[in-house]
């Protein structure tokens, strides 16, 4: 009951007014039956930007960091992501992928609409960058089809590190749905999982138009990270 109070008289209205989506391709979410919508993560509104536009209730796996904060302010947004009916999902450790996987397929099996984004991880440089095979393991042990969504304009509305948006023009594009059928049966074959992930972040591509990079996004966040610190601990001296 809340995931629609929050899309058609809280959330839902503001995002509109403050971003003014423009909406293509919607046609091609299917109206029924479970499917998987896959999209590039430029920004933390985009959690809230697709929902809001679609016509279905989607489910977004979420990282769990957002339902373990500490304080008054980590209670209230484990509440609001679990009442918008997004599931927690630990990213750390062996078990966490398949974790992830087990509770995509649960939201499929119930023929709902599953969000991920492939990637893993929000860019940090809005560029696009090496998907994950997770995508490709829900979609062919479920037999779903996938629809690619490019969120163009969340990360000059809403970049890493800002917390509240700025008012900027956004466009949701969604493309043609994806069908993997004839890989069906073959989810144990790592060079399948890598060709369908390839095919689905080229058809994210092609609909955003980025720029690619063929790295996982979290490792170039960790070199970035550890590069950085580096700076910190062993400042350069000054030339004379």
């Amino acid at each position: 009951m809340f995931y629609y109070v929050l899309k058609y008289v809280l959330l839902g209205p503001l995002l509109r007014v403050a971003f003014r989506p423009r909406i293509e391709g919607l046609d091609h979410v299917p109206a029924s039956g479970a499917a998987i919508v896959a999209g590039n993560h430029l920004s933390f509104a985009d959690h809230f930007l697709m929902p809001a536009v679609l016509r279905r209730r989607i489910t977004f796996l979420a990282k769990a960091e957002y339902f373990t904060g500490p304080g008054l302010k980590g209670r209230l947004t484990a509440f609001f992501f679990r009442s918008a009916g997004q599931i927690p999902v630990d990213r750390s450790g062996k078990e966490a992928g398949q974790a992830a996987i087990r509770e995509g397929l649960g939201v499929l099996a119930r023929d709902e609409l599953l969000g991920i984004y492939p990637e893993g991880t929000r860019s940090h440089d809005g560029r696009l960058y090496k998907g994950k095979v997770g995508v490709a393991v829900m979609a062919l042990r479920a037999g779903v089809p996938v629809v690619p969504c490019a969120m163009i304009g969340t990360f000059e509305a809403q970049p890493p590190g800002r917390k509240i948006p700025k008012l900027h023009p956004v466009v949701i594009r969604f493309g043609e749905p994806l069908d993997f059928s004839r890989y069906a049966g073959m989810e144990g074959e790592k060079a399948v999982l890598r060709a369908v992930t390839d095919e689905i972040l080229y058809a994210i591509l092609s609909l955003s138009g980025q720029e690619y990079v063929d790295r996982y996004a979290a490792d170039v966040k960790a070199e970035k990270a550890a590069k950085a610190d580096r700076g910190r601990r062993f400042p350069r001296l000054p030339h004379r």
